[in-house]
């Protein structure tokens, strides 16, 4: 522990997505803490952004494994930080940060943060919890993995309990070497060259990443650890073989989903994590009742609600914590952040940007683009238009072309429509407008100023034809060419 310095702070920032709620415990003993390991920079992501920050499936990679965390019961939440503290703003609300001063391997990770485990020793059940240490680069473990490993150490009374499981290509791994009486010996690492034998290197049963420990015996290990490996760094999986030469046991417990032990090292790691993190997406999607057309062409965010028989058809994108209810139909349009009620109807080739509310039975067309909007009841907006900072009433039609003017180059401006409004096509409303109730607005308008209920507005200049414009204009360029045909 020489050397090591903790920060541990309380963040304020809420994530209100359902999947980071918490359920009440169902452990027997104790709640465990969980202790997620997110310090690393991840090098090969080849990127400015920390590892754990790039986002999948409209979470950072982080929250993944903290959301499974909280939906597992688990009393509390410490992620460990590089110094720089970038995880700060994204954890929810109740999630602790501890700083690791120096990268110097999973080991000095969780020795970043023993102080602070060691602050909540005690007699109480509570303090008596296990501690269960995930990593941030493995986004897919699930709550029931983490129960399971937590119930399964709580069963064993060993020192440590990991998870491991049987991979078909196990490469980059750390293989999971087993003593004669089929016990846990210790984990081999093989990130470089000399880490492992050529022997070891065959064995396809892994390391997990996940492993449940005693406290007490953890403590008493972790400054046992020596970095005499190819990476110069201290090795949390050692620990299991120190706990095995003080005479305590070392556990296993085999996850049957080999998803859980899939981690981002490069871009293309992230990728294949991405594509199985979508299917689950779909599939708890299609348990629900939702119609999804062709998941293979549709994008949904992990925090994004559908109601059961809504309909996305292909190339649909529905981002961030879009809400969408039942009986809806999404073609071929792309959705951030944005409500849809009950019935309405988007699409093909719409683009609701965040704020965007449709209310039941509304529809929004072909090439409408709508942001920060209240478009009410069974109102339609049906093709080519832009509806910005704008409130359009119950049972209105915009007319093709409709726009709403919210900006005058200093500020944003909301125009209001109200209930039944007839909408001619190009017309542009320029806010602030307000227009009342059971209105009509002619084709090609401009309006700047309140129309009254129930009136007719007419913002456009007079029409007028000049009689034989074409004759005299073929003329005029007949002559213009002869004269410059003269020598």
């Amino acid at each position: 522990m020489a050397g090591h310095q903790v920060l541990v702070l309380r963040i304020g920032v809420r994530i209100p997505a359902p999947q980071l709620q918490t359920p009440s415990s169902i452990f027997e003993v104790a709640a465990p803490i969980v202790l997620i390991l997110a310090a690393g920079q991840g090098t090969r992501m080849r990127s400015q952004t920390p590892k754990v920050l790039h986002e999948l499936c409209g979470r950072p990679m982080v929250l993944w494994p903290v959301a499974a965390a909280l939906q597992a019961g688990a009393g509390r939440v410490i992620v460990v930080d590089s110094p720089e503290r970038a995880l700060q703003a994204v954890l929810p609300d109740g999630v602790e940060l501890a700083v690791q001063p120096r990268p110097d391997g999973t080991g000095g990770a969780v020795m970043a943060a023993l102080a602070h485990l060691q602050a909540v020793a005690g007699a109480s059940p509570a303090d008596r919890a296990p501690l269960v240490v995930l990593s941030g680069d493995v986004p897919l473990v699930s709550a029931e993995a983490i129960r399971g490993l937590a119930e399964a150490h709580e069963r064993g009374g060993a020192a440590a309990t990991m998870a491991t499981a049987v991979l078909e290509d196990p490469s980059g791994y750390g293989r999971v070497v087993r003593d004669a009486s089929g016990d846990v010996e210790r984990v081999v690492e093989t990130k470089a060259a000399g880490d492992a034998s050529a022997e070891q290197r065959r064995i396809r049963e892994v390391n997990a990443g996940l492993y449940a420990f005693d406290r007490q015996a953890l403590g008493a290990a972790l400054p046992r650890l020596a970095a005499d490996n190819a990476q110069a760094e201290l090795y949390l999986p050692q620990v299991l073989e120190l706990l095995r030469q003080n005479g305590q046991s070392v556990a296993a417990h085999t996850v049957e989903d080999p998803r859980v032990v899939l981690g981002v090292n490069d871009r293309i790691g992230l990728a294949r994590v991405r594509a199985l993190a979508q299917q689950q997406i779909h599939e708890r999607h299609l348990r629900a009742g939702v119609e999804i057309v062709d998941p293979r062409a549709t994008v949904i965010d992990a925090d994004v609600q559908i109601g059961p028989d809504t309909v996305i058809e292909p190339f649909t994108t529905i981002r961030g914590r879009s809400t969408i209810g039942a009986g809806c139909t999404i073609r071929h349009s792309y959705l951030v952040d944005c409500t849809v009620e009950d019935g309405a109807s988007v699409g093909p080739f719409a683009y609701l940007r965040p704020g965007a509310v449709l209310r039941t039975g509304a529809k929004v067309g072909t090439f409408v683009e709508v942001k920060n909007s209240d478009i009410g009841p069974h109102a339609k907006v049906p093709h080519l238009s832009y509806v910005g900072d704008a409130e359009v009433g119950e049972g209105s039609n915009l007319g093709a072309g409709s726009i709403t003017a919210n900006y005058d180059g200093r500020e944003k401006h909301r125009t209001k429509i109200g209930k039944r409004v007839q909408g001619g096509v190009n017309t542009a409303y320029v806010a602030p407008v307000a227009v009342g109730d059971d209105t009509y607005t002619a084709a090609g308008s401009v309006i700047t100023e309140d129309v009254p209920d129930g009136a007719l507005a007419v913002a456009r200049a007079r029409q007028r034809n000049v009689e034989r414009y074409a004759e005299r204009a073929k003329a005029g360029h007949q002559e213009r060419r002869l004269h410059s045909e003269e020598p």
